[in-house]
């Protein structure tokens, strides 16, 4: 398995597959893919042998106090293998977030666990999530 940070349009369209694996992102469209990606500040990749994108996730930040981790996604065939660990670790370790004061994501209640090994808690000082719909 090996990270990668750029993404060539086929492996664009495997990530776009790998979207389709999830409750959250199956309605999702081959260009909204591409613009969240392109959009993103940093997106990691994890290919295999047969150069197959099977992990990926995408962090927005400034840089300094926060990035938002989205997305993390692993292919369900290779769940379970250490995958979204190597994922996080590599966003967490980013030359360009080193800085970083505070890493957030969003997750499932039962996902809580899974990221607690990572530093992650509930407990951020009374902050609430607003959302708007648009």
């Amino acid at each position: 398995m090996k990270l990668i940070y750029d993404f060539t349009p086929a492996q664009l369209t495997q990530v776009h597959q790998l979207y389709a694996h999830t409750w959250w992102g199956k309605s999702r469209t081959l260009e909204d893919t591409m613009s969240c990606i392109e959009g993103s500040q940093i997106c990691i990749g994890v290919i295999d042998q047969n150069q197959e994108v099977v992990g990926f996730a995408r962090a927005i930040s400034d840089f300094i106090f926060k990035a938002i981790i989205f997305d993390v996604i692993v292919c369900p065939s290779q769940r379970g293998c250490g995958l979204g660990s190597m994922i996080i670790r590599a966003l967490q370790s980013h030359e360009k977030l080193k800085k970083v004061k505070h890493f957030e994501l969003y997750c499932l209640p039962e996902m809580e666990k899974y990221y607690e090994q990572f530093g992650f808690s509930r407990q951020v000082g009374g902050i609430r999530l607003m959302r708007r719909v648009n």
